[in-house]
């Protein structure tokens, strides 16, 4: 890919943001050399590692380098045997701790989950506890190492340390003698060239014996190292000396352990900082809501609800994009700061992110083409040093595009042939998209020319597009509008702006009457475009209601269905056991009847008489519940004009009881209520119980009689507390709902459902009905329980 397209669309500054996102500086340089790939698997390769690293940053949260440096210094002086500091040994094990940490995150993929592109870096990573152990072990900080190093370490230290206490309490003794005190300058002591010292006045230096090794600045006080402690001095010298010496053996063992491991040492450097790499640029897409783009072999771009990467995310205005399927060629026209420039570097910056394995800010789905080579002539490149107009330098850039663009290239053309005489300058124009078109090359072109409109027309395979604009408010709306050419809007801006309406009228005469008519035409298109999309959203909207109500309309079906259903097998039910009762009642009549022909007599008579009456009645009284008073209800008929809303009626064929929801038709047809059913009847097939008149007299006489007790009956019968333990959420919540009503027409001010804690499913499907109740008022509010109510095992409600 051309480094001038690079710097064009403004790549590097997406790479400068990328950057910012990678924790080491190794995976910084890695994201600096980060270049759009063409090779198909590469470009897979990187997109899927992407996408697996944004997955797990959002199942499992981000991975930490910490620790990872540069180990290129010290790895070339291991391979020379070389002993590495103290520091650099730090370094490795830092290295080392960050390999845990990485396996660590790269074991906590869940273990149903399909194995991922990253899944055989974390593997390759190679654990080195015993070094890691050894150096944590050995080395404090880089100039500090552990008294436990070694042994030898150990007894050194202690000598020294116990030399050290002899020499102070020996010169202690001294600065603190009161045959001394005169000599003293002051009584300290003090260190001069690694010796112990003590300050004594130069007068008394003759009767001080011990070595000088330093003097004030005015001469006075001479730093003497008395020779009671020159031995203890040269002793701890000596020991400082074999201190070194051990520590520089430690590190050298330590060193030559590293060496054995230095080829993992390197592997394990080269994959942290691939993860650092490929996580940078999942954190980038996650932070501007990037999606992984389609790859399409026939190079299609459609790209859905594209931003602009580099724009305020708060601002910038999404665009709608295809190009290469319908058309291989994109006319982009419009007033100035409407878009089109944006449009353009938005489309050509998703192709090199794409081919660089980063993820774009467009809606998921979207699809681009892998190119070979992306061409842009884009911006003001005119040339002051090499005496060069703005034309002729897009002019020498257009050259080079023509001269190396083929089919798998993408052309973008910024104000093609601006800057020139207006008819030459379209003519070249039209001769330019021509030829790349005739080639097969993909290109996406911005003009002022109403020329390039007609060619765009005109010509198949090649597309109009435009930039919204608002002449109201003179502002564009970034819209990007396939199939409709755009309009300048210069007259209406200038009007819009105050210019006298004569200098418009005049410049408009000017103006040829099919190019008046051409606009025209462009203006009525995009009127009748904004027309259409608003139809079609009312129809999306339509829509979406139509699909409610037709997911209402088969609910209510199902639960009619049931009913039914249900209300058949009571019927069989009932008429089953009516005829069993009549069954039995036969069976004993005859077993009485039977027994009481053998015997004579009066009484044997009369006693058959009587159970032949009772059975009689017993029959009559089971035929009425079989017929359901059906010749009763037959024998009423009623004319259309007998019926009013609310009346109570009774529905013959469907043996089921209801209320009237509307007048009678001229075809006697109304609606009838029938608890959740809802049906169309006619008035022949309809006995009314009760008018709505005795309807409203009944329940003002029961309103009447039960306004007064009825909280009285509730408060005395009803607890403030509901226990649902052990109980669905359904059941739940359907027993909760009626012992709401209950509280609210006893008038307590707030109750209490024991639901217990368990998983909290209970709790959650509760509380989420309570909402409900609170945005219907029919509840004030709810809480958890506190201390001593019980906790997060109840939930207090206020009526």
């Amino acid at each position: 890919m051309n480094q001038k397209v690079l710097n064009t669309l403004e790549y590097d500054k997406v790479i400068e943001r990328l950057k910012a996102y990678a924790t080491t500086e190794l995976g910084k340089a890695a994201c600096e050399k980060l270049e759009p790939m063409t090779d198909e698997p590469e470009i897979s390769l990187a997109q899927e590692q992407t996408q697996d690293a944004l997955t797990r940053l959002y199942k499992q949260g981000s991975i930490s380098f910490f620790g990872v440096h540069d180990l290129g210094a010290s790895l070339k002086r291991l391979k020379m045997k070389g002993t590495l500091s103290a520091g650099e040994l730090l370094e490795i094990a830092g290295l080392l701790e960050a390999v845990k940490n990485a396996l660590a995150y790269g074991a906590q993929r869940d273990d149903m989950a399909d194995a991922d592109s990253l899944d055989s870096v974390f593997e390759s990573l190679v654990p080195m506890d015993g070094l890691l152990k050894d150096i944590r072990h050995c080395i404090i900080s880089p100039q500090e190492i552990s008294d436990d190093a070694s042994s030898a370490l150990k007894d050194i230290r202690r000598n020294m340390k116990l030399t050290n206490q002899k020499i102070h309490s020996q010169l202690t003794a001294m600065v603190s003698s009161s045959s001394n005190k005169d000599m003293l300058q002051d009584a300290l002591v003090t260190m001069r060239n690694g010796r112990y010292c003590i300050p004594v006045k130069q007068e008394y230096r003759g009767q001080f014996k011990g070595m000088i090794h330093d003097q004030s600045s005015s001469g006075s006080t001479l730093f003497i190292e008395p020779m009671a402690v020159v031995t203890l001095n040269n002793q701890l010298k000596e020991l400082e000396g074999q201190e070194q010496t051990e520590i520089e053996r430690i590190l050298s063992l330590l060193s030559e352990q590293a060496s054995y491991d230095m080829d993992g040492l390197a592997q394990n450097q080269k994959l942290l900082v691939l993860l650092d790499f490929i996580f940078a640029k999942a954190k980038y897409a996650k932070d501007y809501n990037g999606s992984k783009p389609i790859f399409r072999e026939d190079g299609v771009i459609n790209i859905k609800q594209g931003r602009h990467p580099l724009l305020d995310p708060k601002k910038v205005v999404p665009i709608n994009v295809s190009l290469g399927d319908a058309f291989s060629m994109l006319v982009i026209t419009g007033p100035n700061t409407g878009g089109k420039t944006v449009s353009l570097k938005t489309v050509g910056l998703f192709t090199l992110m794409g081919q660089a394995g980063l993820h774009i800010p467009a809606f998921q789905g979207s699809s681009l083409g892998i190119y070979e080579e992306v061409f842009a002539d884009i911006g003001d490149e005119q040339s002051i040093e090499q005496n060069l107009s703005t034309f002729s330098s897009h002019m020498t850039n257009i050259v080079s595009i023509i001269q190396n663009a083929h089919r798998h290239s993408l052309v973008l053309l910024d104000e093609l042939c601006g800057g020139t005489d207006p008819v030459e300058g379209a003519a070249l124009a039209i001769s330019i998209l021509t030829d790349l078109h005739d080639r097969g090359v993909k290109t996406m072109a911005t003009t002022h020319y109403s020329e390039l409109k007609m060619f765009a027309l005109s010509t198949d395979g090649v597309e109009n597009a435009s930039c919204e604009f608002d002449v109201e408010t003179l502002s564009p709306t970034y819209r990007l509008m396939i199939g409709i050419p755009g309009k300048s809007n210069a007259f209406a801006i200038s009007r819009k702006l105050g210019l006298d309406n004569h200098i418009i009228v005049h410049a408009s005469d000017q103006i040829d009457e099919s190019v008046k008519d051409f606009e025209t035409i462009l203006a009525d298109l995009e009127k009748s475009k904004q027309t259409i999309e608003q139809e079609q959203e009312e129809i999306f909207e339509y829509r979406k209601e139509i699909e409610n109500l037709r997911k209402s309309l088969k609910e209510r079906q199902e639960n009619i269905k049931e009913k039914r259903e249900k209300l058949l097998r009571e019927a069989r039910e009932e008429a089953y056991r009516i005829i069993s009762e009549a069954k039995e009642t036969a069976d004993e009549t005859i077993k009485e009847y039977n027994n009481l022909k053998k015997q004579s007599g009066k009484d044997a008579n009369r006693k058959m008489e009587h159970m032949r009456s009772d059975l009689r009645g017993k029959m009559s009284r089971l035929e009425k519940d079989m017929a359901y008073r059906s010749k009763n209800r037959a024998s009423k008929k009623h004319e259309p004009g007998d019926f009013q809303v609310g009346d109570e009626v009774y529905v013959t064929s469907l043996s089921l009881s209801g209320t009237v929801q509307t007048l009678p038709n001229s075809k006697g047809d109304l609606y009838v209520q029938m608890g959740m059913m809802r049906s169309k009847v006619n008035v022949k097939d309809l006995e009314i119980t009760k008018s709505v008149k005795q309807v409203k007299r009944e329940n003002a006489r029961n309103e009447a009689r039960n306004s007064g007790r009825t909280a009285i009956n509730k408060s005395s019968s009803i607890r403030p507390e509901i226990n649902v333990l052990g109980m669905t959420v359904d059941e739940a919540v359907s027993q909760l709902d009626k012992f709401i009503d209950d509280a609210c027409l006893a008038n307590l001010g707030q109750i209490t459902v024991i639901h217990g804690k368990g998983t909290g499913a209970l709790r959650k499907g509760i509380h989420n009905y309570l909402k409900t109740l609170k945005k219907q008022k029919r509840i004030s509010g709810y809480r958890d329980g506190e201390f001593g109510e019980g906790d997060m095992g109840v939930t207090v409600i206020m009526l």
